[in-house]
């Protein structure tokens, strides 16, 4: 093993030899240790983004295991420019989905947010009808059938970038899963089946409403809860955005959860309907 003083000696005098030796190294030993700080805390997808579509875990293989060490869709894309896995000439926005010179379909670029992949503001009043333009644009052009002839790659990133097009689709397209989605890309979530923080009155409230649809003899009666129901989302719809508005997240979270249980009321209006049919 080589000796502490020898090594000193080296360094030395590769450092008198070469004046600029020492600082490229510890420049290009800062950066490295700079990007991979970056790269872990932004660049890998967050789980909720992938769920547990098992065509967006078989993009996770492809994206990190295919062997491509040298590509920079594997490292830093926020200091790398990013390109083509196939031609290797620089992608010239984000998202891309297709390669601009060569033309063939790209994989997910880690982390981008639903807004972005749908190209609406992130805000929670969006414009329903761009959403729904830009959808079917996305999917006339991704679909799998248009690779069915194209190489095994492009097939699987065709799949898998349909595949959260749709997800991205659904969950912006209703105020409901569009306002949770807008909390979670700040870190909040409202859980699955808990009514903690809903007040007893409010509660009440929504038992007499669901009493009153089951108890619902015509068409009408229903039809006048269902009436009352959207006049409440409308309402919250209006709140929510506000609060939003304002960063008032945790308002704003608590009229989601007062959202989630008059969607639901909505949903059995529906079906009550279905019964009179």
């Amino acid at each position: 093993m080589l000796s502490l003083n020898y090594l000193r000696i080296v360094c030395s005098s590769r450092a008198l030899l070469h004046p600029n030796w020492l600082m490229t190294r510890r420049q290009c030993v800062y950066e490295a240790f700079t990007c991979s700080a970056h790269c872990m805390s932004t660049c890998f997808p967050k789980k909720d983004t992938w769920h547990s579509n098992t065509n967006l875990r078989k993009e996770r293989k492809l994206i990190y295991y295919t062997g491509r060490v040298s590509s920079p869709r594997n490292y830093c894309t926020g200091r790398v420019k990013v390109s083509c896995w196939n031609c290797k000439q620089p992608l010239d926005k984000t998202p891309a989905f297709f390669c601009m010179s060569c033309k063939v379909v790209q994989p997910p670029d880690d982390g981008t947010s639903y807004f972005k992949i749908m190209d609406c503001d992130c805000t929670f009043t969006l414009d329903t009808q761009k959403l729904q333009k830009r959808y079917l644009q996305l999917q006339r052009s991704l679909h799998p059938d248009n690779f069915s002839r194209k190489s095994v790659r492009e097939q699987e990133y065709s799949e898998i970038q349909s595949a959260l097009v749709n997800k991205a689709y659904t969950t912006l397209l209703k105020p409901l899963s569009r306002g949770l989605y807008m909390l979670e890309l700040k870190g909040m979530h409202i859980e699955e089946g808990t009514d903690s923080g809903a007040d007893s009155e409010f509660l009440m409230e929504l038992m007499e409403i669901n009493e009153a649809l089951d108890e619902a003899q015509t068409p009408e009666e229903a039809n006048k809860i269902g009436r009352d129901t959207k006049g409440k989302l409308t309402d919250l719809t209006k709140e929510i955005d506000d609060a939003l508005l304002k960063g008032e997240l945790q308002t704003a979270k608590a009229l989601l959860a007062q959202m989630k249980y008059y969607a639901n009321i909505e949903e059995k209006v529906k079906e009550k309907l279905s019964e009179f049919m």
